[in-house]
């Protein structure tokens, strides 16, 4: 497979290089030769230890090309995606298929601030590509270089300063058609010093075959901007998913990111922070719900690399029948990051004995005046409150739901929007194999 996207690369690199500058070609050609050099990560890779990709080869993958119009086959209308939006909510939609952008069912704005694609950012803001993409992640993976080579399109966001979008951004991105397909998607997000924007991202197939989508976003954070971004990952039992997202902030800026991980037979989410200026602060909030042979792993890294910077990160997740989570959480305090606050705790339930869970919590700490705190829990369901909601009436099955999603709460918690909150309530009450609302 590795030779075959090497070819897919060379045989459009032309295509590329007419699109784009030449600086950015230039980064193509260099991300795909490190690709040809490392191959796809192994288990030998110690960021890699616990997660196998072999199974995501055994398909026969299309990688359908970024310059090619969406044909009839992919044609999809609203009333096909109704149902994957939070319709309660007034927002700005920017939806994929297969990689590519699909206008009719998008809703962009270039008033005040640019809400549209990366696709039409390389022709309409050469200079800000030029500047920014792959600034962040030239240094990362082969997955991430593989992105570099072959990704075209994704959610481009450029927020001028001071500026607040005025409503969240729905980002969707569709896998569709008939046969298995690898798709490349790449987000940039730019925010001036001062600015904020929320973001709601979600990746889905709509078709019955093998899908595998391996993302990256480029996120950069000025001084005292804001970001709010939920990632609902809630996919069919045939779809993969890697992700590499990267977010550089600056002085006193916020970032606040919820992932929740409910369904997809393979999920593998990398979230870095690099926290670059003083009191610069950075939230994650995690759920995973495992079930059947699901692999759900989260890698996260912070970097403190300024004073009095903060970072507040809590992962939890439910694991049952031959489910398998991986949580892999690095802080490292710098030598001149003094004062700073971190906070990093996974917490895991096991309904299953065939069910795995492994945890890695790891702090580093290179400065002397700092407050840091990291930890793992894995456990079962307290059998005491199970026979408090037992007692009052409450049967077997929903009294271990409410438990679990008591238990869930803190990853939505921080939500804003009602109804976002009750969608993801709804999903998560879902997944655990009952209808919420008959619990109350």
């Amino acid at each position: 497979m590795k030779d075959r996207l090497s070819a897919f690369y060379w045989l459009n690199e032309n295509k590329f290089a007419q699109a784009s500058s030449e600086a950015i070609t230039n980064q193509r050609r260099i991300a795909i030769e490190k690709f040809e050099e490392e191959g796809f990560p192994i288990q030998k890779n110690e960021e890699w230890k616990y997660t196998s990709l072999k199974k995501l080869f055994i398909p026969d993958y299309s990688f359908p090309s970024p310059f090619a119009s969406i044909n009839q086959k992919e044609h999809i209308d609203f009333q096909d995606i109704e149902e994957f939006l939070v319709n309660d909510i007034d927002c700005y939609r920017v939806v994929f298929i297969n990689g590519r952008y699909s206008s009719w069912l998008s809703e962009t704005t270039h008033s005040n601030y640019d809400i549209c694609t990366l696709g039409s950012a390389w022709k309409k803001y050469p200079e800000v590509l030029e500047s920014h993409f792959n600034n962040l992640t030239k240094k990362d993976g082969p997955m991430v270089q593989l992105n570099t080579a072959l990704a075209w399109d994704g959610l481009y966001v450029n927020v001028p300063k001071n500026i607040m979008v005025d409503k969240p951004i729905q980002v969707l991105y569709f896998s569709t058609g008939r046969s298995p397909i690898f798709n490349q998607t790449r987000s940039l997000i730019l925010l001036d010093d001062g600015a904020s924007a929320e973001i709601i991202e979600r990746h889905h197939s709509l078709s019955q075959t093998e899908t595998w989508t391996n993302a990256v976003d480029e996120v950069k954070i000025g001084c005292n901007a804001k970001i709010h971004w939920v990632k609902l990952q809630h996919d069919s039992e045939k779809s993969a998913l890697t992700q590499h997202s990267k977010i550089n902030q600056e002085k006193d800026s916020k970032a606040i990111v919820h992932t929740i991980s409910t369904g997809g037979k393979f999920l593998r989410n990398n979230l870095d922070f690099l926290l670059r200026g003083s009191g610069a602060e950075a939230r994650m909030f995690g759920l995973s719900l495992g079930s059947d042979k699901q692999l759900i792993d989260h890698h996260t890294r912070v970097d403190h690399l300024a004073p009095n910077c903060i970072s507040h990160e809590a992962y939890k997740g439910i694991f049952d029948d031959n489910s398998h989570g991986v949580f892999n959480g690095k802080i490292f305090v710098h030598l001149d990051a003094q004062k700073t606050q971190a906070y990093q705790q996974n917490n895991n339930l096991v309904l299953s004995e065939k069910a795995t869970i492994d945890t890695k919590p790891q702090l580093e700490i290179f400065a002397d005046d700092v407050k840091c705190s990291h930890g793992c829990t894995i456990g079962q369901l307290d059998e005491d409150a199970l026979f408090y909601l037992r007692a009052r009436g409450i049967p077997i099955k929903e009294a271990k739901a409410l438990l679990m999603l008591a238990f869930a709460n803190d990853a939505i918690a921080d939500i804003q929007h009602p109804s976002l909150r009750a969608k993801l309530s709804e999903l998560i009450g879902l997944n655990l194999g009952v209808d919420m609302s008959s619990a109350f």
